[in-house]
């Protein structure tokens, strides 16, 4: 590993590209720091002083790199995206023509980014002009106004700047996977969440006493060194699958007769339900206080958000409720992007053209069964394990009243994407190396 740290700014090549990724960094972090026009600044200074890190709020503010806090220009951060994708994903398994469009290659998948962008405009336009509301309500900062100009013109103003922001957002994403090192939106919420550890882990030390400071924050820190280490082990797990391929004779040449596998991991989906669990659970909250309406109903709506889902004025509370929804939203896209990302019923099909077969089990259709109960058995456990990682640190805040600021979603999208771009950078390498052996 640390050979491979060695090595990856000796290729012309990859160092470019890392330090193309690191230029993009510099940029979004200083975008973040760029305040929208037409806002109070000194509002802002006093609400950061007052605001603590929790609820809806809170993991905003994380997925925004602090952004948020600062209502930067930069404030929805990747959020439009993710939701735009979601919603593109979960249409392209019901609607015939955008699954014509997966299927047809390159071409339609450039189709379906070019209408997720236009959908991610779309979406930050709304967005910000809730969360514009929101600021001028004083529902996210505890009752202060961000906003006291709430004019037409001004909240135009603001949409527009902020919606540019989002678009600015996904262009720096897109850079770097074409640019840099790959995976640029997963790059992007990467950094954000990485800029927030120290200030997380001082607002953990300054909020307990002299005497438990010490024995309270080793307890945080050896929790979270093996909860890092429980990812990497759950990520590299996979069950391989042995595919043997029958002989067959062309003219003098005796062709197939090797034996392979096929690798399923544990945890397929990667973080990607993590993402899109966290983001679906902050629809509702931000709808719902976005909304003007202040009738019986949707009053107690809010009193019940702000209680269970974290999506009140004072940076909001959470209970069981949110845990037990989360939890339950994990398994579900864990499954559902799993599905995506391997079909065993075509995979059985390709098998059987090629002239391949996994000991014991019938080509064809029985294939695709068996593959299909194996995947199936073990996502299970790998879906259980992304969301009680995700859980853990709430319900440690929820028992024992630790003041927790960073939550397990962040530690498993930080690692996970860690995880991912080293795999990228090596295979890199290895791919030099190769050549270079050839040659």
């Amino acid at each position: 590993m640390l050979s491979m740290f060695r090595h990856m700014f000796t290729i012309p090549d990859l160092r470019g590209k890392i330090l193309f990724t690191l230029a993009m960094f510099a940029v979004y972090r200083l975008g973040t720091a760029i305040p929208v026009p037409g806002i109070d600044l000194e509002a802002v200074r006093i609400f950061q002083a007052q605001q603590q890190a929790g609820g809806i709020y809170g993991l905003l503010n994380l997925f925004s790199g602090g952004a948020l806090e600062q209502f930067s220009v930069l404030a929805l951060g990747i959020l439009p995206y993710i939701t735009a994708t979601i919603i593109m994903q979960l249409l392209t398994v019901v609607i015939p023509r955008l699954q014509a469009l997966q299927e047809e290659g390159e071409a339609g998948r450039k189709t379906i980014t070019q209408w997720t962008r236009y959908l991610t405009v779309g979406l930050a336009a709304i967005q910000s002009a809730g969360f514009t509301y929101l600021f001028h309500t004083g529902t996210f900062t505890q009752g202060i106004d961000l906003v006291p100009n709430y004019t037409p013109g001004r909240v135009a103003l603001i949409i527009l700047t902020m919606t540019a922001g989002t678009a600015f957002v996904m262009w720096l994403g897109e850079l770097i996977t074409q640019r840099g090192i790959g995976n640029g939106m997963s790059l992007l919420i990467f950094a954000s969440i990485l800029s927030q550890f120290p200030s997380i882990f001082g607002q953990l030390w300054g909020a307990t006493g002299a005497i438990e400071r010490y024995g309270l924050f080793a307890l945080v820190i050896l929790a979270f060194v093996v909860m890092i280490v429980a990812i990497i082990y759950i990520d590299q797990a996979q069950r391989r699958i042995p595919i043997s391929f029958a002989k067959r004779v062309r003219g003098r040449r005796v062709m197939g007769g090797q034996s392979t596998y096929i690798p399923l991991k544990v945890n397929t989906a990667g973080v990607i339900p993590v993402i899109f669990a966290s983001s679906v659970l902050l629809f509702p909250s931000l709808l719902v206080t976005a909304i003007p309406f202040n009738n019986r109903f949707m009053q107690g709506v809010r009193r019940w958000l702000d209680s269970n889902l974290g999506g009140g004025s004072s940076g909001g509370q959470i209970s069981f409720w949110y845990v037990l929804i989360l939890f339950s939203l994990i398994i579900f896209f864990t499954y559902f992007y799993t599905a995506i990302q391997f079909d065993p019923q075509r995979q059985g099909e390709m098998l059987q053209r090629q002239g391949g077969f996994i000991p014991g089990i019938r080509p064809g259709s029985a294939t695709s069964r068996y593959l299909s109960h194996t995947l199936n058995r073990i996502t299970l456990p790998g879906s259980i394990f992304l969301g009680v990682i995700a859980v853990l640190p709430t319900l440690a805040t929820l028992i024992w009243n630790i003041p927790i600021g960073f939550s397990g979603v962040s530690i498993l999208i930080v690692v996970g994407v860690a995880i991912e771009t080293m795999k990228q950078i090596e295979s890199q390498l290895t791919m030099r190396n190769y050549e270079g052996f050839l040659t």
